[in-house]
């Protein structure tokens, strides 16, 4: 996949093809959706600021993020420079109590479009995600209203969200035969303990040049080592506040052995190991972006340091013992 150095290689960031479009996108891409929750304005506009400082052009939010609040923060952060940026958002989810403030039908998507580019304070979105698959609306629907918006100039690219490949190859068929604008991106979960898009959703996005920007590939924190076997959840860490089986899963045995396996990797580079899990991410060629949230300026600083680090093919065998590990439980 095609990387290119901006200012002939003075930053730290490369940019990525989404897919076969000629859009170039940063392999990071700022994650919003802490913003105006356990960020607050004031501190997700200097996370935007610092990304924006460093090289980043990649910005993903969604409509129902923190009640809206984070397209509001990512708009008033934007103004003067939202043409240097690369904007993402999504639809799909409730934002409302009537019946049709959810889903993906021609109804909900217009109005919802209309809604984004006022809070994100902009006259188009570059990417257009619709936030994961509806079953009560026909693809040909959303993709038909899709293709308007573009039409309109009000969207650039359309993407989506937690798509199963057969759904992803279904809504590429309707583009097809029908000649409307096709999913250019999808945004699927993938990190070192949880590789399952391996087996189908990767293989086909290759195949068809489709975009992949995947979403926590710090697997919410499990891989940044915070969390250790026999101990508790750090006082005020977000597996701290939740609580439930979903939390017992994710700091399980398996996954904290395998992340004590990384440590060492990460300890010989002299990297933390979310630097290491990013890196590994980044290191799958399909791969165009990796959504990397923060609550603070230093959290995104730190994390950036996983494009200083390409991985030896000891260390990418490393990382699959650890992958290995974790599927043992």
């Amino acid at each position: 996949m095609l990387l290119l150095n901006r200012n002939g290689g003075k930053r730290r960031v490369n940019y990525r093809r989404l897919g076969k479009t000629g859009l170039k996108v940063s392999e990071i891409c700022l994650g919003c959706m802490t913003f105006g929750g356990q960020a607050d304005e004031e501190t997700s506009i200097a996370i935007i600021d610092h990304a924006l400082e460093s090289g980043v052009n990649f910005l993903d939010t969604a409509d129902v993020y923190t009640r809206q609040r984070s397209e509001a923060i990512v708009g008033k952060a934007l103004k003067g420079r939202r043409d240097k940026v690369v904007l993402a958002t999504k639809v799909r989810g409730r934002v409302g109590e009537d019946v049709n403030d959810v889903g993906l039908s021609r109804k909900h998507i217009m109005q919802g479009v209309e809604d984004s580019l006022r809070r994100l304070q902009t006259d188009y979105i570059d990417l257009y995600q619709v936030h994961s698959w509806d079953p009560e609306t026909p693809i040909e629907e959303t993709l038909s209203a899709l293709d308007d918006l573009v039409r309109q100039g009000k969207v650039r690219y359309i993407g989506c969200s937690n798509f199963a490949a057969w759904q992803l190859c279904k809504a590429l068929w309707a583009s097809d035969v029908h000649n409307w604008v096709r999913f250019d991106s999808i945004q699927p979960r993938y990190n070192i303990l949880d590789k399952r898009i391996e087996a189908e959703l990767l293989p086909l996005c290759a195949d068809q040049g489709i975009g992949v920007v995947v979403y926590s590939p710090l697997a919410g924190g499990v891989l940044t080592g915070k969390y250790r076997r026999g101990e508790g959840a750090p006082e005020g860490s977000r597996f701290a506040l939740r609580g439930g089986r979903q939390v017992q899963s994710a700091l399980s045995d398996s996954n904290l052995a395998a992340v004590e396996k990384l440590g060492g990797v990460a300890a010989e580079r002299g990297k933390s190991v979310g630097q290491l899990a990013l890196a590994w991410v980044l290191a799958n060629p399909t791969v165009s972006s990796a959504i990397n949230g923060a609550t603070s300026v230093a959290q995104f600083a730190e994390n950036l340091g996983a494009l200083e680090i390409r991985l030896t093919e000891d260390e990418l065998a490393a990382c699959a013992e650890a992958a290995t590990i974790a599927r043992r439980g």
